[in-house]
């Protein structure tokens, strides 16, 4: 019954977080209420809302199931927006994946899906 769900992340300058979403990550921005901010690529969707709690951000992520997770870490490396310590690898439980920072201090996990491969 469940279909689908989208993150709210925390978000400290919206103009900033627009800014890093749409030139950074690719994102098309779609709203923006009083800091609230909505963004989309692909069939994801991102909401974020606004807070001067730089604590929050720091303590929160989310994880993105992606396709051609290799062809995605090129691009986002190029930006520059890739986790020192997130760099693309397989992960024991069956993913291969990714880890940025936001501006903000978001972190957002991108993987794929490779159980089947290791069958």
């Amino acid at each position: 019954m469940l279909k689908t769900a989208t993150p709210i992340l925390a978000s400290l300058d919206a103009n900033e977080t627009i800014k890093f979403y749409t030139e950074k990550l690719g994102f098309t921005f779609h709203n923006n209420w009083d800091g609230y901010v909505i963004f989309s690529k692909d069939e994801i969707s991102i909401h974020l809302w606004p807070t001067s709690d730089e604590s929050i951000p720091k303590n929160t992520g989310c994880y993105i199931y992606v396709t051609e997770v290799d062809k995605l870490y090129t691009e986002y490396e190029k930006q520059g927006v890739v986790h020192p310590n997130g760099k693309l690898k397989n992960m024991p439980w069956g993913m291969r994946q990714f880890s940025i920072l936001d501006n903000n201090g978001n972190i957002i996990h991108f993987g794929e899906d490779i159980s089947k491969d290791e069958e």
